[in-house]
């Protein structure tokens, strides 16, 4: 079906806009997958603030130029789904990685971080990113651990003391 230009260059913004706001990109060959299927995954990435844009080649192409996901310009061949993780890096890779797993048709192609191409075989080392909520867990955990320790340290004390004064009454009357 012939696209207008307009149409083109509206889409080539929005996928220029996107990419440019993006934090990480996995791509997905999903041949074979049902439009209900489909449906499902989108409304899951909405949920993960995951973008995914089915868009032609060519104008997927021309709308990377100028952003740090250009490194995929040649992994952009046969029907390509972009999912570009907005808030969270992993979040693409997570959503797409579990689809993969239940989808046998959906293959994941490859992805891109900080302007470098991965092939799909390092989904896991993108997947495996903490979130946000649960990297400032481990901060906070990481951060409170000498304090905890202090606070044990320094109550320790006063228990040291009364169980030397209990040691000395019990041999006191033992001497009696």
């Amino acid at each position: 079906m012939a696209i207008r230009l307009e149409d083109k260059k509206a889409i080539v913004a929005e996928v220029n806009e996107t990419a440019g706001g993006a934090l990480s990109v996995v791509m997905a060959d999903y041949r074979g997958v049902t439009s209900g299927d489909m449906t499902a995954l989108r409304a899951k990435a909405r949920a993960e603030n995951v973008r995914l844009k089915v868009v032609r080649n060519n104008l997927a192409k021309i709308a990377i130029r100028g952003t740090e996901f250009e490194c995929i310009d040649e992994a952009l061949v046969g029907p390509t789904i972009l999912a570009f993780s907005m808030e969270d890096p992993g979040a693409a890779a997570r959503l797409l990685k579990d689809f993969a797993k239940e989808k046998e048709a959906f293959e994941i192609k490859g992805l891109a971080v900080g302007g470098e191409l991965m092939g799909a075989d390092q989904i896991d080392r993108l997947a495996k990113l903490p979130t946000r909520h649960e990297a400032l867990t481990m901060l906070a955990a990481v951060t409170q651990a000498p304090i905890t320790k202090l606070a044990r340290t320094l109550n320790e004390v006063p228990s040291k003391v009364t169980r030397a004064v209990a040691a000395v009454r019990d041999q006191k009357q033992e001497a009696a």
